[in-house]
């Protein structure tokens, strides 16, 4: 990777002023510990985990009912053990200060479904205690699961403090999700209570969830009680309870402290191939994960926070990195192409946002519309924007610093729902460089192996963690011995997690993430993170979207095939087949010609927007379309049926 440019420098104030310089500060005035600059204090966080995971806690003030006897146990992946003797509840430590900011904004939300408006942390205390009254009179207890079915509004965040605060256990889908999805999920975790919403409008259009809630419920057999959020006047056939009935409870309750490692959630990966794996995160550990991201993301109390996030996405659950820090938090449920991709600029704008987060997809389907939000919009309060879900290329770095705010910090990560947080991120310290994040998170002793388990810098590898982190998961629900769990992290290196993603770093700290690692491309020896060659064809203004599937297979020759989605009304001529060999071979190399360029309509993705890659292209290996994906858990099935019968001729 050569040097990319620098696009941002922070200025000496921005500097200053950051939360990562207050924490170094007090490191050197309390703990003795000077660092030179951020790489130090990186490499001291990895080298010395318990010293730096206490130095958080400290810093940060977290609370437990009883004291710990060690921070770290053994020093092992998996099965660390974290803070022993610790009691904690992360909604205690959401809630704590609250004498000082009863009457100020806690949450604000822009919904298509339900309007706008605004929550003070008062109601959303009043609201939480209101529910925690009526799930412990259903019978709710701790370890108990809560789940629901909603949308980004308040309804989830008040149903998840209310769940946590019991400690029950929380887990969230997202309406649009299909029906066997949500029963791939929930069924395995025999939950106790629902909480649903009967419909949604999305993009203009009414959404009528009740049959598909009615056959839900039927097949969670384990259900004692259904609370519904009702929009229209729509009945369930199955017996529920109502939750603006629920909301006019009075009392107070207590949030129950729970040892340290006591499950907080369960979050599901992808869920593209067999049944989703229920990943079980601990209140400890997320607690203390997200309060170290909250240095990396420079939030304070000051903050406005809006992360553009579906329920269904982890970046959901992130938004509580902005509520420990006190940030009010701005919840968009509404298309944000709808009626135009200036939509969610337009909210940015009005809320006064200071962070703003979105999938890379987001931004690079503004640069395709050829929209200039800074036209429009003044954004006085934006001091950061966030990315993830996919690499952002260096022309939605370029994009945002060109068309939204030249005077913005840039700052995406990447890291995963298996974690729920980032092994790369922002560093407020540091040059913002095109195509590029920052630094390796603290206390993430993240590394690039090659294929004998060697580290690498300056070239493409495979991305590990040879380290353990509080918020790894505690375990898989239902996963005897964690054979599964072995298998997706800790197969390929013993003892390391291998997180599934091709990466390079510099010698500085940067990386680029050059996609999944299983679905990389091998062309003769060189390998090529798939990334590289979207960024290469959709610069081309006759291609809205793309897919390339390498072929490799038991040592044959490798086949690559391009597929493409063009803009309405234009034909796959051989003019512009050579427009694209052409592109490819001028940002690439001649090697990374694709043998096949094939017109399709859609590119199947996730819920979250990820290219389903791997899935495709074992399909096109032979395997059984009903094994390689979950079509409830694609955010357009329709579309994987053009490469089944693509596969069949």
């Amino acid at each position: 990777m050569s040097s990319r440019k620098i696009i941002w420098k922070p200025s000496t104030e921005r500097k200053n002023s950051s939360s990562m310089t207050l924490f170094m500060k007090w490191l050197k005035d309390e703990r003795g510990h000077k660092f030179a600059d951020f790489y130090e204090l990186w490499e001291w966080s990895v080298n010395d985990l318990e010293a730096f995971w206490k130095s958080i806690w400290d810093y940060f003030g977290l609370t437990s009912s009883t004291p710990f006897s060690k921070v770290l146990d053994k020093e092992k992946m998996p099965g660390a053990s974290w803070f022993k003797g610790a009691n904690v509840n992360i909604v205690h430590e959401i809630f704590k200060n609250l004498g000082q900011k009863t009457d100020k904004t806690a949450v604000s939300f822009h919904s298509e479904t339900i309007g706008e408006g605004v929550l003070t942390w008062n109601e959303l205390v009043s609201k939480t205690n209101s529910l925690v009254i009526k799930l412990k009179e259903l019978g709710v207890q701790k370890g108990d699961r809560v789940v629901a079915i909603l949308p980004n509004t308040p309804h989830s965040i008040v149903a998840f403090c209310a769940t946590a605060s019991i400690g029950a256990i929380w887990s969230l889908c997202a309406p649009d999700m299909g029906e066997t999805a949500i029963l791939d999920r929930f069924k395995q975790i025999k939950p106790k209570v629902l909480i649903c919403q009967d419909s949604y409008i999305y993009a203009g259009k009414f959404i009528n969830k009740v049959n598909s809630l009615n056959n839900i419920i039927k097949n969670l057999t384990s259900l004692s009680h259904t609370i519904l959020v009702k929009i229209r006047d729509n009945k369930l056939t199955e017996k529920h309870l109502e939750w603006d009935e629920i909301m006019c409870l009075n009392g107070e309750s207590k949030i129950e402290m729970v040892p340290f490692d006591h499950p907080l959630w369960i979050v599901y990966s992808s869920g593209t191939t067999g049944n989703p794996k229920p990943i079980v995160h601990g209140h400890g550990g997320i607690l203390v994960e997200m309060t170290k991201q909250s240095l990396h993301m420079d939030l304070t109390k000051k903050d406005h926070f809006c992360w553009l996030t579906s329920s269904g996405w982890i970046m959901w659950n992130a938004q509580l990195v902005a509520l420990l820090r006190e940030c009010s938090v701005a919840m968009f449920d509404f298309a944000p192409n709808y009626p135009d991709f200036l939509e969610v600029w337009r909210k940015v704008d009005a809320e006064n946002l200071t962070y703003f987060g979105a999938g890379a997809a987001f931004f690079n389907s503004c640069m395709k519309s050829n929209i200039t939000p800074k036209n429009e919009f003044s954004f006085d309060k934006l001091r950061s924007i966030g990315a993830t879900g996919s690499p952002l290329s260096q022309e939605g770095y370029i994009w945002i610093y060109n068309k939204v705010k030249s005077n913005i910090w840039l700052a995406p990560l990447s890291g995963g729902t298996d974690f729920a947080g980032a092994f790369v991120i922002g560093n407020p310290l540091s040059d913002v460089r095109e195509g590029e994040m920052q630094s390796k998170s603290l206390g993430c002793a993240v590394y690039a192996f090659d294929d004998n388990g060697n580290s690498v810098v300056g070239q493409v590898g495979e991305l590990v963690c040879t380290k353990p982190l509080p918020s790894m998961p505690l375990y898989f629900w239902g996963d005897k011995q964690n054979k599964r769990l072995i298998e997706s992290y800790f197969d390929t290196f013993p003892g390391v997690w291998k997180h599934g993603d091709w990466i390079e770093f510099t010698d500085y700290g940067g990386s680029v993430i050059y996609g999944r690692s299983d679905a990389t491309i091998n062309r003769r020896g060189l390998r090529l993170g798939s990334s590289e060659i979207y960024r290469a064809v959709e610069s081309l203004s006759d291609i809205v979207d793309s897919l390339v599937i390498d072929l490799e297979y038991l040592n044959r020759e490798s086949n690559m095939t391009l597929f493409v989605v063009l803009n309405p009304g234009l034909k796959l001529s051989e003019d512009l087949k050579e427009k694209i060999r052409g592109v490819i071979k001028n940002a690439i190399s001649a090697r990374f010609v694709p043998d096949e360029i094939i017109k399709i309509d859609e590119v199947p993705r996730t819920l979250s927007g990820k290219k389903l890659e791997v899935p495709v292209k074992k399909l096109l290996l032979g395997s059984d379309p009903k094994t390689v994906v979950n079509r409830d858990s694609m955010a357009n099935p329709s579309s994987f049926e053009f490469f089944i019968d693509f596969a069949r001729h």
